[in-house]
């Protein structure tokens, strides 16, 4: 870990849950001037700590009505197989999330699709297609009651 205390820990703790908090409150809730709130901020983001800042989207409102978690498994353990895999997902709106991971498989995804029809026609046409692809398997999502990410 970066060189934080606790004040900086309380400011990424707040700035997570709120990243539109305007300085001047959540220099309040972290009991320190504007200021001085600012310079830390500004100190958080110059060192790539604080990364960016996104907007929560409300997936059903876009059209979003099936969630599923993807793992998948290469038919070759190389080098180029994984980087033309990685290619081609960057190119799928459809995989919100690609983690290459630990295990008996090589990537696990997160997939939003309108309905279960089109998310059929990805895993068949897209994901199925994929020469590199040798096994998947797909979790789908009933609920999430805890959801962190931003």
């Amino acid at each position: 870990m970066q060189n934080m205390d606790a004040i900086d820990t309380r400011i990424l703790r707040e700035l997570s849950r709120d990243g539109r908090l305007p300085n001047l409150s959540l220099a309040e809730r972290v009991g320190l001037s504007p200021s001085a709130c600012l310079r830390r901020v500004q100190d958080l983001e110059r060192r790539g700590i604080i990364k960016g800042y996104r907007a929560v989207l409300d997936p059903a409102k876009l059209g979003v009505g099936f969630v599923a978690y993807i793992t998948v498994g290469l038919n070759q353990h190389t080098k180029v197989a994984q980087e033309a895999f990685e290619r081609a997902v960057a190119r799928a709106p459809e995989v919100r999330e690609c983690h290459n991971i630990t295990g008996t498989v090589e990537y696990l995804l997160r997939v939003e699709a309108a309905d279960l029809a089109a998310y059929k026609h990805f895993h068949t046409e897209v994901l199925g297609a994929l020469p590199q692809v040798q096994t998947l398997t797909t979790y789908v999502v009933m609920g999430s009651p805890k959801d962190d990410r931003a």
